[in-house]
């Protein structure tokens, strides 16, 4: 589904909303406090990487980054799987790409069994998961984007939150991706520990061809922004499963238009197969504030 258009402002239907964001709260808290009996501890140590804002904040490459830098096995649920993800998932599929250790499906079996298998001493990265009380963490780490900040402030569904924002004290840090255009209100509580982190979207082409850019991302204006020189959008749901016929309509309108097709990596890696040498894809880098690296070996 598309992120509903509601979750970044205070509309009408968002107040509509607000009486099932309570029952969201009262049954999401009993579950968390159900769930979190016989809390699971790791021998390995655990560092989840999460958030409180329903997708779309760029997390993916924080824990690309985390992991690489720990030399961790990353364990996560591996959300939408399908054939042309491998079946584990455009975000595993990504984090593979690169060389790392991806272990998909129930995170508490996976962890259970690094544990078993491996006499390593090394983390364990947990993507998401902060709200799964299931697994005891070492070190939360929780990711902002500074332009979508708390959204409308709302919980789901009125809002694009999953927790109240008094749900940032249970963290150990937040990472705050920087953004331009500065969401208002949003502020982080003094006594957290908060790093920045720059986000970068190598674009393959000059900045002088003109380019068709479609995306099935939770926020896919915020890829649009990104790139120079965009001619043509196009959105389609978040984690959306390309057919043949959509990239086929796809070239075919670039064409016409004489423009360039340019997607993102977790996009790219859902096309048909026959698609990937014909259509590039975005890559998206992130540069983390060297104090985070720093206070991270210090806490782990």
């Amino acid at each position: 589904m598309k992120t509903p258009w509601w979750f970044l402002y205070k509309t009408p239907l968002a107040f509509i909303l607000l009486p099932f964001s309570l029952v969201y709260f009262i049954v999401s808290k009993t579950i968390f406090l159900f769930r979190k009996i016989g809390a699971y501890k790791s021998r390995r140590r655990i560092v989840c990487i999460g958030n409180i804002f329903a997708g779309g904040v760029g997390k993916t490459p924080i824990v690309r980054a985390v992991a690489k830098y720990l030399d961790a096995p990353v364990v996560m649920r591996g959300y939408k799987k399908g054939r042309k993800t491998g079946n584990v998932g455009d975000e595993a599929l990504m984090l593979t790409r690169d060389g790392l250790q991806v272990h998909v499906g129930d995170r508490k079996s996976n962890i259970v069994l690094l544990n078993k298998q491996s006499e390593s001493n090394a983390p364990i990265i947990m993507d998401d998961g902060f709200q799964n009380p299931r697994i005891k963490k070492d070190l939360s780490i929780l990711v902002f984007d500074e332009g979508l900040g708390y959204g409308n402030g709302f919980l789901l569904p009125a809002g694009p939150l999953r927790e109240t924002k008094s749900a940032i004290k249970r963290a150990n840090a937040v990472i705050i991706i920087k953004n331009n255009k500065k969401r208002k209100n949003f502020k982080i509580p003094t006594e957290t520990v908060a790093f920045y982190a720059k986000s970068f979207t190598e674009n393959p082409f000059k900045n002088n061809v003109k380019l068709f850019a479609f995306a099935g991302i939770g926020y896919p204006k915020k890829f649009f922004n990104a790139l120079e020189n965009v001619r043509m959008k196009k959105s389609f749901p978040d984690h959306y499963q390309y057919t043949d016929k959509d990239v086929e309509q796809l070239i075919k309108t670039a064409q016409a238009k004489k423009l360039e097709l340019i997607t993102t990596e977790k996009d790219w890696v859902r096309l048909p197969e026959w698609a990937k040498s014909k259509i590039k894809y975005a890559k998206q880098e992130i540069e983390i504030d060297k104090d985070f690296y720093k206070w991270l070996k210090e806490n782990i």
